[in-house]
């Protein structure tokens, strides 16, 4: 049987499990006038916080679409979430990055100003956003990543309280333990990663004095992606092995 086409509705456009939703802008574009979806279709929506549901089309209005829910189901939050703090630079692969956050299932992306960052992160746009809404339907997560966009490193520390273990990805001899799997398997974390110039001697004080562990992803010095996508791997696979 072929994949159900999928949908996002906000958190907050949710009726009562029994109750129908209205799905309005370019999502309902894109399911009538687009896929053209005949009414008595069942589709499926999802609102990136644990939350989704198969839904009958029961009437297609010109901009939106009234939708019948059959079944409806609330997933667990996940046991394990790594929120990568990532030095702000101009990449060009940051789109990319921002799909397999999702496809990983990263538990956030925080974009923050480094001494060496090439320019200061804008506020969370909503084509970010879109990135990830766009990944959630191809990979049937469930989860959104949270995005986060932060001014400095003072801000990264204060990020770091709300999390169960905190991590800097240095490149160093310094840093003698080899970020695992294991690290990353239950609980959220929070690993700092530098901007493609790397992070200042300053920078990496501050972390460490706030008890942020150094770790090592290797002996290969790594591309700013290719850390952010190499955490996250090593994150999804001790959280599903945790899981299993």
């Amino acid at each position: 049987m072929s994949r159900l086409n999928s949908f996002y509705l906000p958190p907050d456009q949710w009726n009562g499990p029994e109750e129908s939703v209205f799905l309005e802008g370019p999502e309902a574009r894109h399911l009538l006038q687009v896929l053209r979806t005949p009414v008595g279709s069942e589709v499926r929506l999802f609102d990136g916080q644990g939350r989704d549901g198969l839904f009958e089309l029961t009437e297609a209005q010109r901009k939106r679409a009234l939708l019948t829910p059959r079944r409806v189901t609330h997933h667990e939050p996940p046991i394990a979430g790594l929120t990568l703090a990532l030095g702000w630079n101009k990449a060009t692969r940051r789109g990319w990055l921002l799909e397999k956050s999702v496809e990983l299932r990263a538990g956030g992306l925080a974009f923050w100003r480094a001494r060496f960052s090439q320019g200061t992160p804008p506020p969370v746009k909503p084509s970010w956003e879109e990135k990830l809404v766009q990944a959630a339907k191809q990979c049937g997560n469930p989860w959104l990543p949270s995005l986060h966009s932060l001014s400095g490193l003072e801000q990264v520390v204060r990020l770091g309280a709300n999390y169960d273990r905190c991590f800097l990805l240095w490149e160093s001899t310094d840093a003698q333990e080899l970020l695992r799997p294991s690290m990353l398997a239950v609980g959220r974390s929070l690993a700092v990663v530098g901007p493609e110039g790397g992070m200042a001697p300053e920078e990496v004080s501050i972390l460490l004095n706030a008890d942020f562990v150094p770790v090592s992803l290797g002996a290969s010095i790594l591309r700013w992606e290719t850390a952010a996508l190499h955490c996250l791997s090593l994150a999804h696979y001790g959280s599903t092995r945790a899981q299993s």
